[in-house]
């Protein structure tokens, strides 16, 4: 494909053709939103049609059905990209009562993007998402397949993957696709795009296969200059059509696009009973489905043996940081034994088809009640460290906690979150002017709220570290957030080298001398949600909330600090009954599986702070491998609410918990007097709300 400094203009409508051009696989007429799909060259309407049944409700999937295919082979097929445009925009014009979100792929992107400024005439366009497709200004580099036999044609098809092997086996569909190959292909060379000057006002989000032989990351670059509404990538895995190959992958990260930028628009809220994702079994499909193809999860999908196969590549000092634990370990043990001791007690026949995961945490409505618990110098675990991080939190939907000694800046943190939700953890230093710096930081760069950890202004006795004198922050990894700040660099002696601004680090990063007046200090300072991470003592919990907190983390530091404490989930019904029904609580320490998740919301929390195992993920695989563990975790906990018959969060409550005292006399559980545990109950203690 070659450019030129003029495009032509987009011939009228195909007389007679307008009522052809949209399939709707599965029609949803209560939807908020309907996201318009575009398919590649030679493909047709049906390719969209798993990836429809993988949204949910409140998503509308319509197939483009092109002219020459299927039930419109009759018809010719279309000259040009702008004649493919023009079709699909008169069909849409009936069909902007709602949000239209707009995506193609592979030439399809091609075909979306000229139909996005065709409707932009109009105002009608939230998103537009282009899948495995370079920007409509590059050269493309396609051959003219005229000239390309038949047989150089179906090898290169099965490079690209996407047809089954039987049917490139079968002459009547080789030709069929390739007479639609060959078709499509010339009004891909005929197409011509304004370099430097045809652009969208709608955002755009690129979606770009890990695995795709076609397209790469550099190439994907360019689509920036296409949009004046910002531009976000995700990375997806597999290969050339993996969008529509994995769509219990690609559907998540879809819904969470559309739900935010409806949210952002302030436009048709989602469904109050429509879950924020529906991974239920999609991820178990899209395995087993796998497996018939002789392909198996590059991960483990057990999260409790990452952290074996993490040590396996880790280097020895890193996997000592990230694992290690305070004195004997006790501590840590006893959180892992705490969730061991509870025990589920699974409901029948609620009718769980689809489970509401979603939670409203100050405000903000968020997915899952999982959030990733900030964890120190990541890049220790793998060089992207942090970024990977946020860049995977973000496609999840799941909210990132990033840590004060991040090895990454909290500005190019929030710039890989794009959108995400993201809160911001600080450990309060001794130099408060280079407190409040952190603090107005975070703000300018749209962290929602601060978690300020207090159960480490000592540092824990941790054996691992130091038997083998390592501590990642002497030797620069971790504190990028004091070097970039401008009121650290102002502490520094003139001239410091490196060795003076680690020592210079070391002597304000924290303060032993914190007492509760310092946190009433630090809420003065700042209105975002002030949360308190490290309570486990009631009165703790009371004092923090006199002294300006908001909500509350119950933890023990993952048993990195004081070794014999109590575990955090024992702690957690305590804290809860000091401070009442209304007070957000989280968990941290300990969560390993979906069922973990459970129950530490039936014991009182509202969310969990997620760990280690993305760090072992992200050591294993990158951004792919905290995507992996993501995708396990919440798959697992849809299915573990599913499987004790909770339809929401709001059905999870005490009822749902094994007694270790006898049944009583009556038949009933002691734990589950306080709850109906019923469909539509709050199953909460007192108010029951799910915050």
């Amino acid at each position: 494909m070659t450019n030129t400094t003029t495009a032509p203009p987009a011939p009228p409508a195909p007389a007679g053709r307008t009522s052809g051009w949209i399939r709707t696989p599965h029609a949803r007429p209560d939807a908020s939103a309907r996201l318009v799909c575009f398919p590649h060259a030679g493909g047709a309407a049906n390719a969209f049609t798993a990836l429809s049944a993988a949204l949910p409700e409140d998503i509308e999937l319509l197939a483009v059905q092109y002219p020459g295919r299927q039930d419109r082979r009759a018809e010719p097929c279309a000259e040009d990209i702008s004649e493919l445009a023009a079709g699909v925009a008169a069909a849409l014009a009936s069909r902007s009562d709602r949000p239209l979100f707009l995506l193609g792929h592979s030439m399809g992107a091609l075909v979306a993007f000229e139909t996005a400024r065709l409707l932009e005439e109009h105002g009608r366009v939230a998103r537009l998402f282009v899948s495995a497709a370079r920007p409509p200004a590059q050269d493309w580099e396609e051959p003219d397949l005229t000239l390309v036999g038949d047989e150089e044609l179906v090898a290169g098809l099965r490079r690209l993957g996407g047809i089954p092997e039987p049917l490139l086996r079968d002459p009547e569909t080789v030709a069929e696709v390739l007479r639609l190959l060959r078709a499509d292909h010339r009004a891909l060379l005929r197409h011509r795009c304004p370099e430097g000057t045809a652009a969208v006002a709608a955002p755009v989000t690129v979606l770009l296969a890990a695995a795709d032989p076609k397209n790469s990351l550099e190439q994907m670059a360019d689509w920036a200059l296409h949009t004046t509404g910002g531009q976000d990538l995700v990375t997806l895995s597999g290969g050339h059509f993996s969008l529509v190959e994995r769509p219990g992958e690609s559907g998540p990260i879809l819904t969470h696009h559309v739900r935010a930028d409806l949210a952002r628009a302030e436009q048709v809220p989602a469904p109050a009973d429509a879950p924020a994702q529906e991974p239920l079994a999609d991820l178990v499909r899209e395995i087993l489905l796998d497996g018939l193809e002789g392909r198996a999860p590059k991960l483990s999908t057990d999260l409790t043996t990452l952290e074996a196969a993490a040590r396996e590549v880790m280097s020895p000092d890193a996997y000592a940081y990230v694992a290690g634990t305070a004195g004997s370990g006790a501590t840590a043990r006893a959180g892992r034994e705490a969730f061991d001791r509870v025990r589920l007690v699974p409901r029948m026949l609620r009718g769980t088809r689809r489970t509401d995961t979603s939670v409203t945490l100050f405000g903000q409505r968020l997915p899952v009640p999982v959030l990733l618990a900030p964890l120190a110098a990541q890049q220790v675990a793998h060089p992207e460290g942090e970024a990977a991080t946020a860049r995977a939190a973000a496609a999840a939907g799941v909210p990132m906690v990033l840590s004060t000694f991040a090895s990454r800046t909290l500005e190019e943190v929030a710039e890989e979150a794009g959108d995400g939700p993201r809160w911001f953890q600080l450990y309060l230093p001794s130099d408060r002017a280079v407190g409040e710096s952190l603090v107005r930081r975070a703000e300018a760069s749209g962290y929602s709220a601060i978690v300020v950890t207090v159960d480490a202004t000592h540092l824990g006795f941790r054996s691992a570290e130091l038997d083998r004198g390592y501590s990642p922050f002497l030797r620069g990894t971790g504190i990028a957030n004091f070097t970039a700040d401008p009121a650290f660099r102002a502490s520094l002696p003139a001239g410091a080298d490196a060795t003076a601004t680690v020592l210079r680090w070391a002597q304000i990063s924290t303060d032993p001398t914190l007492t509760w007046a310092d946190l009433a200090w630090l809420r003065r300072l700042t209105r975002l949600p002030l949360l308190v991470k490290g309570i486990l003592h009631p009165d703790d919990a009371r004092l923090a909330l006199e002294h300006g907190a908001d909500g509350l983390v119950v933890s023990t530091h993952g048993g990195r600090q004081l070794d014999g404490g109590v575990p955090a989930l024992e702690a957690l019904p305590g804290v809860r009954a000091a401070v009442g029904p209304d007070v957000p609580v989280l968990l941290d320490s300990g969560i390993r599986t979906g069922s973990d998740v459970v129950k530490a919301l039936a014991l009182g929390a509202d969310a969990v702070l997620y760990g280690r195992p993305y760090v072992y993920g992200l050591a294993l695989d990158g951004r792919r491998g905290v995507e992996h563990v993501l995708r396990c975790l919440l798959t697992d906990l849809g299915l573990a609410l599913a499987l004790t018959g909770c339809a929401s969060l709001a059905d999870v409550g005490p009822g749902l918990l094994f007694p270790r005292e006898p049944v009583g006399a009556n038949g009933t559980y002691p734990l589950a007097r306080t709850t109906s545990n019923a469909p539509g109950s709050s199953g909460t203690p007192e108010n029951g709300e799910r915050r």
